[in-house]
């Protein structure tokens, strides 16, 4: 199986048409022009199924860039390298 963090970046590269490289720590609602809230919920819905997890209204809303998107996926006991 690939690195969580892989796999991460895939799902939000798919979700906001950006290249994985262009993910990283600095990534977020501001910096990417397609995150938008309808993106946004497609971010989710391709979370849940890619690592099988069930993120609550809290946390959806709270993932407005990428280390809080991997800090909620943590919760639900995905490991980051």
């Amino acid at each position: 199986m690939r690195a969580a963090e892989t796999q991460l970046k895939e799902v939000l590269s798919d979700v906001f048409g950006v290249e994985p490289s262009a993910i990283d720590d600095e990534a977020s609602v501001d910096t990417i022009e397609k995150w938008d809230s309808l993106n946004h919920l497609k971010l989710v819905l391709a979370l849940e199924e890619r690592f099988g997890v069930s993120l609550n209204e809290e946390q959806i809303t709270e993932m407005l860039n990428y280390p809080l998107v991997k800090a909620v996926l943590e919760e639900h006991g995905v490991e980051f390298s």
